[in-house]
C-alpha cells in the first residue's frame, strides 16, 4: 500500500498538475461512518447503540439453547451431544465456538459479549461530547447502554462465574491482560449497573429497547442467581479448586443474598405496568391453552417487559428467526430441529394438579388427556391437530394431524406416519421423541417458505412472579410464595399448590420449568439448583403403535416409553471454561475449575 501511495504522488508531481490534491488520502470512507462523525450527530449515536442491541443473541436459531439441557434435544445428534455428554474442553468449545453457524450459542460466549461491552465503553466515554437538544434523550441512551453492559456481564457470568470487569474502551496502546474479579464483585458491578440505568430509563415506551422495568428485571433475574445453591455451596463441587471465590461467594449472610432478591423482583411487580396475559380466570382449559400459546404470537402485549425484534426483510441468514421450518415436523416440510424429550413432556401435570405418570395405567392408555393447558400449547404430540398439510401431502393425509408412530394396516404391512424419521415425506429430518415444539410456532404460516414476524420475550412479567416467589421460598415464606406461584398457575386454570417444604420446592421448580419452557432459563436453572445430575440422565420419547383404518384414521394406539439420547453430566460443567486461546493472550486469567 506504501509503494502505490507514493507512486501516486511520484505521478502527480512529475505531471505538475495542481488538481492533483494529495489531501484525498485523509477523506473519510464513503461506505462507513468515521469515528467523529458518529460522535456529533445525535441520529449517527442512537444508530451506534442500535448495533449494541443486535450483539444480544438471536434465540431462534437451527439449533438452540433448549437443546443443551433436559428440554430438548437436537435433531442432529452430533450438534449438541457434546454438552449433553459435559465433553467440552478448553480446546473444543464446539457449539460454544463462534464459527459453529447454525447455533446462537455462539453469540453467548466470550468473544461477543466482551465485543459488546467494548461498544458500549466506547459510547458511555463519548456520549457526554455529543450535541443533543434534548438532554433526557441523552440521558435514555445512557440508560440503555448501561443496561446492555450489564446484559452482557451478566451472560458472562452465569456462564463463567466472576469474569475481568472492563469499564473502558482499549485502544492499542493498553494493558490487555486483566484479572478475574470474584464472583460476589462481578454481582455487585451488575446490579449497580441496573441500577443507574433504570435512574436514567423511561417507565415505558418501545419494549424493544430497555425500559425501567427491562433493567429491574435483568437485577432480579441476576440477584436470584447469585441467591441460588450453586453459588452458595462454597464450590463444593469442585474438590481442592483454591480459587473459589471464582465461582460463587465465600461467606457473608445467604438470607440477606435471598432479601435482595425478592426486593428486586419486587421492585418489578410494584411498578404496576405489567399484567399477565389473558387474566387469571380463563374459564376453561380450552380457553387457557389458547391464551397461553396466544400469548407468544403477537408484537406485544401487558405481560412483556422486553422483547426482541430482527429485521426479517433485510435479515436474510438461512439459520435464524425460523422456528417454525427449524422445529416443525418434518411432514409439514420442516425440520424437527429440536424436539421435546419425554422428561419435558411427562412434567405437564395433569389438569386436576397431580403428577402425570407412566406407570399408571389410565394415563399410560391415552396420556395425551386432560393435561396442563401449557402442554397443548407447547407441545404437538401423536394425534394433535396442527395445521393443514402441505400441498402435495394434503391429498393422503388431509386431516393436519401430527403422525409419530407406526401403523398396521388390515394387509398387516406396518406404515410410518409423516412426521417419522422414516416419513414419506422427508426421511432426512424428523424427531426421535414422538414430540415437535408448538409454543412461539405461527400455526397460520407455511414456515417453508416464510419467516414469522415475531419477537422472543427477553423479560416478561410471569418470570418476575416466579423469581418472587422463589426468593420468598428461599426466605421461609411459604404462604406468600404459594400465592405467587398460584397466580401463574391461575392463569391457565390451573389448581393452587398447597403443599409445604421440600414437596412445595418441587412444586415450585416444576412449575418454573413448564412456564418458562424453551425460553432460555432451564440451562441456567439445573446448574444453579445443582440438579444437573438428574437433568443429564439419558433423554428419553414415546414409541407409538396403531391401527390404520381402510380411511386412514388411527385407531388403537399404543405408547412406550423409550431411551432418545445417551447423556452424561460432570460436574466441571456447571460452568464454561474459558478458551485456550483466550487463557494464552491473558495470563492473568484463571481456569474454572476440573478442567
Amino acid at each position: 500500500m506504501k509503494k502505490r501511495i507514493y507512486q501516486i504522488l511520484i505521478a502527480c508531481a512529475l505531471a505538475g498538475s495542481t488538481s492533483c490534491d494529495t489531501e484525498f488520502l485523509d477523506k473519510p470512507p464513503v461506505d462507513k461512518f468515521s469515528d467523529t462523525a458518529v460522535w456529533q450527530d445525535p441520529a449517527l449515536a442512537k444508530t451506534f447503540v442500535n448495533n449494541i442491541y443486535l450483539g444480544i443473541p438471536i434465540p431462534w436459531t437451527a439449533l438452540m439453547l433448549s437443546s443443551t439441557t433436559d428440554e430438548s434435544m437436537a435433531v442432529w445428534d452430533w450438534e449438541s451431544s457434546n454438552v449433553t455428554k459435559s465433553q467440552i474442553t478448553p480446546s473444543y468449545m464446539a457449539i460454544f465456538d463462534p464459527s459453529f453457524w447454525t447455533s446462537s450459542l455462539r453469540d453467548m460466549t466470550w468473544n461477543n459479549s466482551y465485543k459488546n461491552i467494548r461498544a458500549c465503553n466506547l459510547f458511555l466515554e463519548k456520549i457526554d461530547g455529543v450535541p443533543f437538544d434534548d438532554p433526557k434523550q441523552k440521558d435514555a441512551l445512557k440508560g440503555e447502554v448501561l443496561f446492555l453492559r450489564a446484559y452482557f456481564y451478566h451472560q458472562l457470568v452465569s456462564l463463567y462465574g466472576g469474569v475481568p470487569l472492563i469499564n473502558k474502551a482499549y485502544t492499542l496502546t493498553d494493558e490487555f491482560t486483566a484479572p478475574r474479579e470474584s464472583y460476589e464483585n462481578s454481582i455487585k458491578f451488575i446490579a449497580e449497573e441496573c441500577d443507574k440505568a433504570a435512574a436514567l430509563l423511561p417507565a415505558s415506551g418501545d419494549k424493544a429497547r430497555a425500559t425501567k422495568g427491562a433493567a429491574l428485571a435483568l437485577k432480579s433475574r441476576a440477584l436470584l442467581y447469585a441467591a441460588s445453591d450453586l453459588f452458595n455451596s462454597n464450590a463444593s463441587w469442585a474438590g481442592n479448586f483454591t480459587n473459589k471465590e471464582l465461582v460463587g461467594y465465600t461467606g457473608g449472610n445467604r438470607q440477606a443474598r435471598w432479601q435482595a432478591a425478592k426486593d428486586a423482583a419486587k421492585a418489578v411487580i410494584d411498578l404496576g405496568l405489567y399484567n399477565l396475559y389473558g387474566g387469571e380466570n380463563p374459564g376453561s382449559a380450552d380457553v387457557a391453552s389458547k391464551n397461553y400459546a396466544g400469548l407468544f404470537l403477537n408484537n406485544g402485549n401487558s405481560e412483556d417487559i422486553m422483547l426482541q425484534f430482527w429485521d426479517v426483510a433485510h435479515d436474510n441468514a438461512w439459520d435464524r428467526g425460523n422456528p417454525g421450518l427449524f422445529n416443525g415436523p418434518n411432514g409439514w416440510h420442516n425440520w424437527g430441529g429440536n424436539t421435546p424429550i419425554g422428561q419435558l413432556a411427562d412434567s405437564y401435570e395433569m389438569q386436576d394438579g397431580t403428577k402425570f405418570n407412566w406407570t399408571n395405567p389410565l394415563h399410560k392408555a391415552d396420556p395425551y388427556v386432560n393435561r396442563d393447558p401449557r402442554f397443548y400449547a407447547s407441545i404437538l404430540y401423536e394425534g394433535a391437530s396442527w395445521r393443514i398439510r402441505p400441498a402435495d401431502v394434503r391429498g393422503s393425509e388431509p386431516r393436519g394431524l401430527v403422525q409419530v408412530g407406526f401403523y398396521k394396516r388390515a394387509d398387516g404391512t406396518t406404515v410410518p406416519g409423516y412426521d417419522t424419521k422414516k416419513s414419506p415425506i422427508e426421511d432426512w429430518n424428523g424427531g426421535s421423541t414422538g414430540y415437535y415444539l408448538r409454543k412461539f410456532i405461527d400455526p397460520n404460516i407455511d414456515h417453508q417458505y416464510n419467516k414469522q414476524q415475531l419477537p422472543w420475550r427477553r423479560f416478561r412479567y410471569a418470570e418476575i412472579l416466579l423469581n418472587y416467589a422463589e426468593a420468598c421460598l428461599g426466605l421461609g415464606q411459604e404462604t406468600e410464595a404459594r400465592t405467587y406461584i398460584n397466580k401463574v398457575r391461575a392463569r391457565v386454570g390451573m389448581p393452587p399448590v398447597t403443599e409445604s417444604g421440600t414437596a412445595l420446592l418441587e412444586r415450585y421448580r416444576n412449575e418454573r420449568r413448564v412456564e418458562l419452557a424453551y425460553e432460555e432459563h432451564r440451562y441456567y436453572d439445573v446448574r444453579r439448583w445443582m440438579i444437573a445430575p438428574q437433568a443429564y440422565e439419558n433423554a428419553t420419547g414415546v414409541e407409538v403403535n396403531g391401527t390404520m383404518n381402510a380411511d386412514g384414521t388411527i385407531t388403537n394406539r399404543t405408547y412406550a416409553v423409550i431411551k432418545a439420547q445417551d447423556r452424561a453430566w460432570n460436574p466441571r460443567f456447571y460452568f464454561l471454561p474459558i478458551k485456550i486461546d483466550e487463557m494464552n493472550r491473558n495470563n492473568k486469567l484463571i481456569q474454572n475449575p476440573l478442567y
